[in-house]
């Protein structure tokens, strides 16, 4: 994952956050990150960066992202970035994001990875002064991988402390991705905490450029929130070669 709640007056729509790692080792196609909220257990090509952005359209509100992600020394990714939202007749507001990703066993064809993220969201402009940390988080990825790397099935288990209302959550991600060549896959997935209805997810995701440049689009919603709190995503990822 991770997906990090934050309630706040647009449209009635929950703030999600997606920091996915991209890239399969060599030995699998690189399919996965966005559109996912539901993290994978994979980093960032070592010695690499790579950036996520995209922009979400909810009836009555729009948020854009912009995660930057670096692997300079092969088993530890961070990221750091942040999105600016703004719900019709309000002004805008921003969120800022600071997290560090790790494997602890590392992806292969037809087998398993295991990771561990932590990090915070910032939301200054909307949880002004003692409450400017937002919330923390920490969770731990899970991702199976079938048929040479073409079935993928993630699973995210975690923590978040929402610093605002005091309250700490059980944080879940399920999500499916399957490939049908070098530059298209689809991908469905729920995900949630323990104290709200679950949202859900799917999309395509297609290479424009295989394992450099991909764009994605989606259609997401919660399950109680009616049509006002559905959502419209277009996403743009670059992936380019070792950096440094």
């Amino acid at each position: 994952m991770q997906y990090l709640f934050r309630h706040r007056p647009l449209a009635n729509a929950a703030l999600q956050l997606s920091i996915a790692a991209i890239l399969l080792p060599a030995t699998l196609p690189a399919f996965a990150a966005r559109p996912f909220v539901t993290d994978d257990a994979r980093l960032t090509t070592a010695g690499s960066c790579q950036l996520e952005s995209w922009l979400r359209v909810y009836p009555q509100s729009r948020e854009a992202w912009a995660l930057p992600a670096c692997n300079p020394g092969g088993n530890l990714e961070i990221t750091a970035g942040g999105g600016r939202a703004r719900g019709d007749g309000e002004a805008a507001t921003q969120d800022y994001l600071l997290q560090a990703k790790t494997l602890l066993r590392t992806l292969e064809a037809d087998g398993f990875g295991l990771g561990f993220a932590a990090g915070r969201v910032m939301h200054p402009t909307v949880n002004p002064g003692p409450n400017l940390f937002g919330n923390t988080y920490a969770y731990v990825p899970l991702t199976l991988a079938f048929a040479d790397g073409r079935t993928l099935i993630h699973g995210n288990l975690g923590w978040l402390r929402e610093h605002n209302s005091r309250q700490d959550k059980l944080t879940w991600g399920i999500g499916g991705e399957y490939a049908f060549g070098q530059r298209v896959s689809a991908i469905a997935e729920v995900f949630g905490d323990n104290r709200a209805q679950a949202f859900w997810q799917t999309g395509v995701r297609v290479f424009i450029v295989p394992d450099r440049v991909q764009i994605d689009a989606t259609l997401g919603g919660q399950n109680d929130s009616g049509p006002g709190g559905r959502w419209f995503s277009l996403g743009l990822r670059l992936t380019p070669a070792q950096m440094f």
